[in-house]
């Protein structure tokens, strides 16, 4: 993997051809950064790039690094250890019984039925998975009907609503009209999810975030800057890391 030298500092990277780009674009992770360039991009259009965008480069590294040490971690899916919902700290509470699946539901934190076959040293992970999946479920549900009440009203109907693990984006809407969230949204309030939800419907009718499109974004939420705000200041919120408890 090359390395790419801001000052002092070594941040290793991917360089990667495509002939589907016209324009040259970044990718950033807590460790490295991936180049994505046309086809036929000459290396010195390539470290023209490079060039320019290092101080940004640097900077969104930092912010990431800075970010994944403020992530919440989950050592144990035990009852008594929280998650983060819908903008707060949740509580889980894990009772075994009968059943060969586990169950989630919620109320007054979330409620977990654990089957009492299931093997200690594959708890933590089954628990993880039903908790993934019933979060994925409820962030459709609501992003369904965020998408029903704004999008009939204001005449804003995308093809279809896809969940997804995006690893840069909260949101994006294709071409095709097809609106995609990240799943993590499910983790901050409810307002801030119907934002984000907001913000791709208007891409429907804008493309590109001229002042039309905030505009029309302002027309459907006024107080859409607080709510993005929060998204701002917050993303260190939107998710766990799963770690393994010291011995």
């Amino acid at each position: 993997m090359p390395i790419f030298r801001i000052g002092e500092r070594e941040i290793d990277y991917t360089l990667r051809r495509s002939i589907r780009v016209k324009n040259a674009s970044l990718s950033v992770t807590p460790k490295s950064f991936e180049l994505l360039v046309p086809e036929h991009a000459t290396d010195e259009q390539i470290n023209a790039v490079l060039h320019r965008r290092r101080g940004w480069i640097l900077e969104t590294v930092q912010h990431m690094q800075e970010r994944q040490k403020a992530e919440i971690r989950v050592y144990r899916f035990v009852s008594g250890a929280k998650i983060p919902y819908r903008g707060r700290m949740t509580k889980l509470t894990i009772t075994p019984f009968d059943g060969s699946l586990v169950e989630v539901s919620f109320r007054n934190g979330f409620q977990i039925k654990k089957p009492d076959t299931l093997l200690p040293d594959s708890t933590d992970a089954v628990i993880e998975s039903a908790l993934r999946l019933w979060l994925k479920r409820r962030i459709r549900d609501d992003a369904t009907d965020f998408v029903r009440r704004h999008g009939t009203h204001h005449d804003l109907k995308p093809r279809g609503i896809q969940i997804k693990d995006q690893k840069h984006m909260w949101g994006s809407c294709g071409q095709d009209r097809q609106i995609n969230l990240n799943w993590h949204l499910i983790f901050a309030p409810k307002p801030v999810l119907e934002y984000a939800v907001v913000h791709e419907l208007c891409h429907l009718r804008h493309r590109n975030h001229e002042p039309e499109f905030w505009d029309l974004v302002g027309q459907i939420l006024p107080d859409w800057q607080a709510r993005k705000d929060w998204l701002d200041k917050n993303e260190h919120m939107l998710g766990w890391e799963k770690v393994e408890p010291l011995a």
